[in-house]
């Protein structure tokens, strides 16, 4: 049977390319996976964005908005791809599986609220700092959502196409969604964990290696305990930080 040129979405893994196909549930658990983590790590970029154009007289504070919103998603989106590509080096994938395990950790430890963006009171310069903080502080989120895609350029657009809007629109709701429901929290935790072991254990060298001196089992065991970890540790250390501050 014949299929579509758009059926099939490319991937890379460690042992070449496969294809996965297209709203199957594989496709569907992964794009699911993309924009609940955009949803995690990207719920404060709409708290920058109102800082950023805050001085701003109403009518040029929607066109700021607008028009650093769209500068910073695609901007965004380039440097996704970008780390999507470089993941697919060797050795490469592993070192942001690593990086990616103190970040899972963080998303449970009360933050102090550091609200270091200053307002602008010209509509480039509201602009300019909404692209210039959005990157900034979108590294976690790149470097997440580079790691979930498992190359999957297909996957990479749609979830941005999908959170993007959610979060620009819903911040507060999501903020207080997470506030009310902090299972939410360690779920998305968890699920960076269990990406970060998926990225070490598919790494073209350092994966090969440990399925090789382990056996095949070793990619959801590393998953596993990664993902158990950063639930923890992320626990441990958010009760620790409360009871400071208590």
């Amino acid at each position: 049977m014949r299929k579509s040129l758009f059926v099939y979405d490319v991937c890379f893994r460690k042992k070449g390319i496969y294809t996965m196909e297209i709203l199957s549930m594989q496709f569907l658990m992964a794009l699911g996976t993309i924009v609940l983590m955009d949803l995690l790590l990207g719920g404060d970029n709409a708290v920058v964005i109102a800082m950023a154009a805050n001085k701003l007289p109403e009518n040029l504070r929607k066109k700021a908005i607008l028009i650093g919103t769209a500068g910073a998603v695609i901007i965004r989106l380039v440097m996704t791809l970008v780390a999507v590509w470089l993941l697919t080096i060797p050795y490469l994938q592993a070192i942001g599986g690593l990086i990616l395990l103190p970040i899972a950790v963080k998303l449970l430890v009360p933050e102090k609220k550091d609200e270091h963006v200053k307002a602008s009171d010209s509509l480039m310069g509201a602009v300019k700092t909404i692209i210039i903080a959005d990157a900034a502080m979108g590294v976690d989120n790149v470097l997440a959502i580079a790691g979930a895609s498992h190359g999957s350029f297909v996957l990479v657009v749609l979830g941005f196409l999908i959170s993007i809007p959610i979060i620009v629109g819903g911040s507060t709701l999501i903020g207080k969604i997470m506030d009310r429901f902090p299972v939410v929290l360690y779920a998305g935790a968890g699920l960076l964990g269990w990406t970060a072991g998926s990225m070490i254990a598919h790494d073209k060298i350092f994966g090969t290696m440990i399925t090789s001196a382990i056996g095949d089992w070793a990619g959801i065991a590393i998953q596993t305990v990664l993902a158990a970890g950063v639930i923890l540790i992320g626990f441990a250390m958010s009760r620790r930080a409360k009871s400071q501050t208590a």
